[in-house]
């Protein structure tokens, strides 16, 4: 599954009063991030991404995602669990004017896709043990 979020930010949008762009997935595991800035972002768009208050991309503390006609591309073994699903992008720009869409990309699989076994399956098959 892949999931696409997008946001244009507005003056208003600082780094002190951020859009705080929902980012609602179902229960897998995030193996794919992509955040697009598109040329004209000169930098001055920032993104930054978290679970509740705890920032998962980038992963250095109040560091942000920024760029200028650039993806963002990683690959990421994520778990989103029950309960836990909605991640929130904190978006923000130093323009005053032209802004321009961002927009962030995330893939997502099943855990099961991922791990088709478990730890006590895959023990069990590696010594022939039913």
């Amino acid at each position: 599954m892949f999931y696409v979020f997008e946001y244009t930010p507005v003056i208003t949008d600082t780094e002190d009063d951020p859009h705080l762009l929902d980012i609602d997935l179902s229960v897998g595991v995030i193996h794919q991030v992509d955040i697009l800035f598109q040329d004209g972002c000169v930098h001055e768009q920032f993104v930054q991404i978290f679970q509740a208050n705890f920032q998962i991309w980038p992963t250095n503390r109040r560091k942000s995602f920024r760029g200028n006609a650039t993806v963002v591309s990683f690959r990421d073994f994520f778990d989103v669990g029950p309960g836990n699903t909605l991640l929130t992008a904190k978006i923000w720009t130093t323009l005053t004017a032209d802004f321009k869409e961002i927009i962030v990309q995330i893939g997502l699989l099943p855990r099961k896709i991922l791990q088709p076994l478990s730890f006590e399956e895959l023990l069990a098959a590696a010594s022939g043990v039913k």
